[in-house]
C-alpha cells in the first residue's frame, strides 16, 4: 500500500453500525467468491505450514512450482530435519531469499521433531515459536487445517490494504488491523476471510489503483473508497 494512500473513517459511523456494514460486506465477498479457498498446493498440514513459510516475498504460484520437488524429497518434519542445508537451499532457491529460508525450514523442522514429537502443533500460540513462522503463517495453517482453534485472522497485503479501503479499520500495523477485524467480523468468518479478501485484491482492489467501476461491494455502495481513484485511472 502506498504511503500516500491516506483515507478517511466513515463520517458519523458508530461501532453498532460498522458492525452491521461490515457483516454485509462479508456477505457480498461470499457471493462475489464463492470458491475462495488457500492458493497453495498441500496435503498435510507440515506442508502448509513450510509453503507458507515459503511464500514470504514470493507469489503462491511459484511456490506451488517449488513445492511438489520439496515435498517428494522431505514429506515431512522428521525427513525435512535430517535434509542437508545445501539441498534446502536447491530445492527453494526460487522463491527468493532461499538461505534464510532454507535455514528456517531445517531448524523448523527440527523443533517439531525435538518438541512436538513430529507432529505439527494445533494453537496458533505453539505454531509461532516455529522458526519462520510469525502469527500470520501460524493463522494460516490452523485457519485452514484446524479450524476449530482459529485464534485469529491472517492478516497480508491485501487484508491490509482492503480493510482500509473498507474503512474496517484505519490501522496499519498487522496485529493491530488483525485485532479490530477479530472486533467486527463474526468468528465464523474469520477462517475465510483472509482467502476472501485476496481474491479481492487480486481481481479488483488492486495498488495502487481499484477497478471501483468493476466492484460487486461498490455497487452496493458499502465501500466509503469507492470512486477516490478515478482521476488517477489511466485514460483507455
Amino acid at each position: 500500500m502506498s504511503a500516500q494512500e491516506k483515507l478517511p473513517p466513515v463520517a458519523g459511523e458508530r461501532i453498532s453500525e460498522r458492525r452491521a456494514r461490515t457483516e454485509r460486506l462479508m456477505q457480498a465477498f461470499h457471493e462475489a467468491y464463492p470458491d475462495a479457498h488457500c492458493a497453495l498446493t498441500y496435503e498435510t498440514p507440515f506442508q502448509l505450514l513450510i509453503a507458507t513459510i515459503l511464500s514470504a516475498q514470493c507469489t503462491d504460484a511459484r511456490v506451488n512450482e517449488v513445492t511438489p520437488a520439496l515435498f517428494d524429497a522431505y514429506p515431512d518434519a522428521r525427513s525435512m530435519a535430517a535434509a542437508p542445508i545445501a539441498d534446502l537451499e536447491r530445492l527453494v532457491m526460487p522463491t527468493g531469499f532461499f538461505r534464510q529460508k532454507a535455514k528456517n525450514l531445517l531448524a523448523g523442522a527440527q523443533r517439531i521433531v525435538d518438541v512436538y514429537d513430529g507432529e505439527i502443533p494445533e494453537t496458533v500460540e505453539e505454531l509461532a515459536t516455529i522458526p519462520g513462522a510469525a502469527r500470520k503463517t501460524a493463522n494460516v495453517v490452523v485457519s485452514n487445517c484446524f479450524p476449530e482453534n482459529a485464534a485469529g485472522i491472517a492478516v497480508d497485503t491485501h487484508v491490509q490494504r482492503i480493510a482500509r479501503r473498507l474503512g474496517i479499520t484505519r490501522q496499519w500495523e498487522p496485529p493491530k488491523i488483525e485485532a479490530e477485524l477479530m472486533k467486527f467480523v463474526s468468528r465464523d468468518h474469520w477462517n475465510m476471510l483472509t482467502h476472501l479478501m485476496i481474491d479481492h485484491g487480486r481481481a479488483i482492489c488492486k495498488a495502487p489503483i481499484p477497478r471501483c467501476d468493476e466492484c460487486p461491494l461498490a455497487i452496493a455502495s458499502e465501500c466509503p473508497s469507492q470512486g477516490r481513484w478515478d482521476a488517477r485511472r489511466p485514460r483507455a
